[in-house]
Formats: C-alpha cells, structure tokens, sequence
C-alpha cells in the first residue's frame, strides 16, 4: 500500500512544497508515501491508479474534521488499496476527472492559494496516521 500525493501545476513558492514534504516524511514511518506536481495534459491519473483510492480536493467536496479523516483513512488502510490525494490547479480540477473521484474533499469553505492547500493536506495526512497509531503530535 502505498499514498500518493499529486498537485497539478507548479507551485510559486517552493517553501509550500518543502512543508507538504515534510509532512509526507514524517508520515512514511507508517506509510509509504510518494509527492508529485503532474500536468493532466501528460499523465492520466485516474488511469494510473485504477484500482487506488481516490481523494480530490475540491472546493464544493465533502467538509470533514480531522478526527472522521482519520478514520477514513484508517478504512482505506484495512482496505490494503493505494490512496491518491490530488489537489487541483488554478482552473481546479479536470473536469472528466471529478467522476472518478471516490471522495471530493473540501478542506475549508475558505479560499486558500493552492500551495498553501498542499501543506495543509500533507499536515492532514500526518495527523491522521500519528493520531492512529497513538502518536503524541496530535493533541
């Protein structure tokens, strides 16, 4: 098994994706984990990942807290699939995309920048593992 994290675009500022990889870092002592910037007019994610979990990080998805993030993603893991996280672009994300979503996630009904939102799913993920395995970070 094995968690996916892909961002359309490239982000401006390289201190966002140097926090989202610090978060993923710290996660692979429970998980594998795998960050990426893609462009969807040369890699076909959903194809890539067929048989994956997938999370979109959308605008209009489902709001949740932390603690139901965990427990989603404790599922998953029993599930033993790959989890895919993508968080969309300027222009959001591809439309004939969304369908192949398993979970459109909404992480706040605020607007952030797209670099800002990468960090702070990346900081989600950990959370979830650290509060799943009795890790003290999440208090």
């Amino acid at each position: 098994m094995k968690l996916y994290l892909y961002f359309i675009g490239k982000a401006r500022d390289e201190h966002a994706n140097a926090i989202a990889a610090e978060f993923l870092k710290r996660a692979t002592r429970w998980i594998a984990c795998e960050m990426r910037e893609i462009d969807p007019r040369r890699f076909d994610l959903p194809a890539r990942h067929l048989s994956a979990r997938k999370v979109f990080l959308d605008p209009a998805g489902k709001s949740i807290d932390s603690a139901r993030f965990a427990s989603l993603l404790q599922g998953w893991e029993e599930e033993a699939r790959d989890i895919v996280f993508l968080t969309g672009g300027a222009e959001g994300l591809p439309p004939p995309w969304k369908d192949k979503a398993d979970l459109l996630l909404s992480l706040s009904a605020m607007t952030f920048p797209h670099e800002l939102a990468r960090a702070m799913l990346a900081e989600q993920i950990y959370r979830a593992f650290a509060t799943l395995r009795g890790h003290p970070y999440p208090r």
